[in-house]
């Protein structure tokens, strides 16, 4: 059996910049870490060796082609839902990404996968603040606001949630036991949402408050 260094060089590439990625992942406690991304890269990169080898000039892509359709049930398991948002898309994006660069690597793309491990990185490490900043800008929160019932209680309400410049829409209000408990899902900048939740906060009116 002859030694092939080609093949082993392709599996530690993988692993390799497989690990940068989950280097990155681990760092920010993700669900799919280090060594995750690694397995990922490595299989992807063996699976696309293997189709080579198997289909040869014929039909080189006969196993690699379904890397794609087997890497979607693996992201799909680090997609939940939490309170009131879905939470592991990115992770799941990053793991169909990490696929692609594996396969680059058992193809012999290495400039092609270096490059999009690169960017892969920048992305997962840069772009959080861009998206935090963005996220400021036009917060959705959603208020729980339990009052003594009182003739247009929801119009005041709502009026004083739009005098803080957030736009908003009553969700569903249930009156019982003389209480009046409204829901209301409000838009605009975080800083309004700020300072409308202390000023309810003061309120003594209000016997009940949440928001998230």
């Amino acid at each position: 059996m002859q030694f092939d260094y080609e093949i082993l060089f392709r599996f530690l590439l993988a692993a390799l910049w497989g690990g940068i990625v989950g280097a990155e992942r681990q760092y920010r406690n993700k669900s799919a870490g280090f060594r995750t991304m690694i397995m990922i890269s490595m299989g992807a990169c063996f699976f696309t060796i293997m189709s080579i080898l198997i289909g040869e000039r014929s039909n080189p892509d006969r196993i690699a082609s379904n890397i794609v359709t087997g890497i979607g049930f693996l992201g799909a398991g680090v997609i939940f839902r939490g309170e009131n948002r879905v939470n592991g898309i990115t992770t799941a994006a990053t793991i169909w990404a990490v696929a692609a660069v594996g396969m680059g690597i058992g193809s012999g793309f290495y400039f092609a996968a270096a490059s999009a491990s690169i960017l892969i990185v920048l992305i997962l490490a840069a772009l959080p603040f861009l998206e935090n900043l963005i996220d400021r800008m036009n917060q959705s929160k959603t208020y729980l606001i339990t009052a003594p019932f009182a003739e247009n209680l929801a119009g005041l309400y709502e009026k004083q949630i739009v005098s803080f410049q957030l736009t908003c829409r009553l969700i569903k209000q249930i009156k019982q036991d003389g209480q009046l408990q409204m829901i209301w899902e409000a838009q605009g900048h975080a800083r309004k949402h700020e300072l409308f939740i202390r000023t309810i906060v003061d309120e003594q009116s209000i016997t009940r408050f949440e928001y998230y």
